[in-house]
């Protein structure tokens, strides 16, 4: 039986598990998939302890995704612009990495009736997780993207390293007086429990909101759009199943279903 895992510190409430056997259900495959916790100082080696026992491929998940990124030997597009891998296969002695992240994003609004081509898209925050997105979106073939975070430079970065034959921009908090078709929290601050300070005016009754967050409760940031009259909101809850799918596809060579399993999560 082929073994893979999902590693982070916390890790205890990953739904990754559930996921990946309800997809080797559905294939027919037989996979053992459990959680690792991984001491913050002892990623490389527990993810060499898992190696040597047999194991086939992992999840990666925080803090874990820039330090694979460093130790891999073989990385994807995706993984090379989000300088971060969420998935890990072994083969050969050799540590190849892909981040699905993006990948799963742009399924799920596909999934869920977005039309992409053309529209213009504000990602809100310019960490890790805005990194991940950000390739898969331009090649969907959106119109543009900007990107308004609180430490102003680090949008302006960000902006900075997409190629140049894609229209992204660094905008202040005081520029945003537009609506945008489709608006990205990859900030936090859902899970903080907080609201982000973002003017009503990038909103209107057409657009799309999506927290790449997701819990049980509507988040903040959906809460917000909701009152402000947005009736197009999602959690990231999409995105993490269909993440996962990249990923064993990336593992196994055959990509699962994942409404089906996404539908059952939700119920």
């Amino acid at each position: 039986m082929d073994s893979y895992a999902v590693i982070g510190n916390p890790i205890g409430h990953s739904q990754s598990p559930q996921i990946h056997a309800a997809f080797a259900r559905q294939l027919g495959h037989s996979i053992d998939y459990s959680r690792l916790l991984a001491p913050i100082d002892g990623f490389e080696a527990s993810v060499e302890r898992f190696i040597e026992a047999g194991g086939r491929g992992m999840s990666v998940t925080v803090p874990f995704k820039e330090i694979a990124y460093e130790r891999c030997n073989q990385l994807s597009s995706y993984a090379q612009s989000a300088q971060a891998v969420n998935a890990l296969k072994f083969e050969q002695g050799r540590w190849v990495g892909h981040n699905t992240d993006g990948l799963g994003l742009v399924a799920d609004l596909i999934a869920q009736g977005i039309k992409l081509s053309g529209i213009n898209v504000l990602i809100l925050g310019a960490g890790g997780a805005a990194k991940g997105i950000l390739l898969p979106l331009l090649e969907s073939g959106i119109g543009g993207i900007d990107i308004c975070n609180r430490t102003h430079d680090k949008a302006v970065q960000l902006s900075n390293s997409t190629p140049p034959n894609y229209l992204v921009r660094a905008v202040s908090m005081t520029e945003l007086t537009e609506s945008y078709d489709l608006i990205i929290n990859s900030t936090s601050a859902s899970l903080q429990g907080i609201n982000l300070p973002i003017p009503s005016s990038v909103v209107s009754p057409s657009s799309c909101c999506y927290d790449l967050m997701y819990s049980s409760e509507e988040t903040p940031f959906n809460q917000w759009a909701r009152e402000l009259g947005v009736t197009k909101r999602f959690d990231g809850l999409g995105m993490l199943v269909h993440q996962a799918a990249f990923a064993y596809e990336f593992w196994r060579g055959v990509k699962p279903d994942a409404l089906s399993v996404m539908e059952k999560l939700r119920s």
